[in-house]
């Protein structure tokens, strides 16, 4: 038995087997996926079979998956001014939960008076009708809120959160960073415009995360002005095929919470990479 057992998951994960063995795989392959000739279009199958493998497990469309170098990147890229969809005005503000990532607390590309804070209610809830208030009578604004908070394990409920922000014209942000793999969700149950994700979380390799966008969204622009959509800094993409290889893995089904006093739901266990063997 090993001297130290790694217990801290929510931090980030073992990497797993079939993680490793998908990211060996790729390393083989020599062609760049912008090339037309045959090691190129090999490649841009690997990265398009990965999207097509993201898009399917939160039920979304492969073109609206991009991939970045991790959940920070993922929600940086997420947090951008002048997002709409369809002929909607674009948002000009953001609004953020007391309690988010600093990545997202930090408001990605928007300027800092554009940013407001919600509030949070004694159960670690994001207080709705302090978003009711702050959604009212403004400009559209993209609100941010995560599905699940990495410290206090509390579920928001973001299926409201998207009623009120839709209603107001606004756009709705999730970071389902934690959540993914351990609550069962799809970007359409949540009612979320963006969903960003990273696999180390889940024992896919560090350095990998994506931003989901739902039909429709516009106005995503690349942190890189000369680069496309999907060529975004610091990410390799034969680190790509470690992402999907494990949301391709069974997940749970049922939902297992735990009610506090309080009234607040924690997610008290999920999708896990499976433990190693004790050898004697």
């Amino acid at each position: 038995m090993p001297d130290r057992v790694y217990l801290d998951w929510n931090a980030t994960t073992p990497l797993r087997p079939e993680a490793r063995a998908a990211m060996a795989a790729a390393w083989d392959f020599s062609g760049n996926p912008s090339s037309v000739h045959a090691e190129g279009r090999q490649a841009r199958r690997l990265v398009e079979d990965a999207r097509a493998a993201i898009a399917a497990a939160v039920l979304a469309r492969p073109e609206g998956v991009v991939f970045s170098s991790g959940g920070t990147e993922a929600n940086a890229l997420a947090l951008t001014p002048g997002l709409h969809r369809g002929a909607g005005p674009p948002v000009q503000r953001l609004l953020v939960s007391a309690i988010e990532h600093t990545s997202v607390l930090s408001g990605g590309r928007f300027p800092a008076e554009a940013i407001a804070t919600i509030a949070v209610t004694s159960a670690g809830l994001v207080d709705l009708d302090h978003l009711r208030n702050l959604l009212d009578g403004e400009s559209p604004a993209l609100v941010s809120v995560m599905l699940a908070n990495n410290e206090t394990g509390a579920i928001q409920p973001v299926a409201e959160v998207a009623e009120l922000v839709h209603a107001a014209g606004g756009l709705l942000h999730v970071d389902a960073i934690q959540a993914f793999g351990k609550i069962p969700f799809d970007i359409d149950s949540i009612q979320a415009d963006l969903v960003t994700l990273s696999a180390h979380k889940i024992g896919g390799p560090k350095g990998v995360g994506a931003v989901v966008l739902a039909d429709g969204l516009q106005g995503l622009e690349p942190l890189l002005a000369a680069a496309g959509r999907n060529s975004v800094a610091g990410l390799e993409p034969r680190m790509w095929p470690g992402f999907p290889a494990l949301v391709r893995l069974p997940r749970p089904r049922s939902r297992r919470y735990r009610q506090t006093p309080s009234g607040s739901r924690i997610c008290g266990t999920g999708w896990r990479p499976a433990l190693p063997k004790r050898t004697e």
